[in-house]
């Protein structure tokens, strides 16, 4: 649980400089106060696209890569035949 309670600080920590940046109750430097808040209402929203594209890469690369580990390949499709058997036996119709 310790790797969840330094993500929660890191969290927290970031969301209250963020916060307190937003309100300009501390200044940001080597930005102008005019710009910084246009863009800081939209870090959260940019923040947000960037884990959703890092997610679909992700999934992606691990589907196109699906094919470079034979081991896990049959291993699934052993699993996915046991439980097609294990609901046949139960009386489903699988196919």
């Amino acid at each position: 649980m310790a790797r969840a309670h330094r993500v929660a600080a890191y969290t927290s920590a970031f969301l209250v400089i963020y916060i307190l940046g937003l309100f300009s109750v501390i200044p940001i430097r080597l930005i102008e106060a005019d710009i910084s808040a246009q863009i800081l209402p939209f870090i959260p929203w940019w923040l947000l696209v960037a884990f959703g594209s890092y997610s679909l890469w992700s999934l992606g690369w691990g589907v196109f890569t699906f094919r470079d580990c034979p081991e896990a390949y049959h291993e699934l499709l052993q699993e996915i035949n046991d439980a097609k058997n294990d609901l046949r036996g139960m009386g489903v119709a699988v196919d």
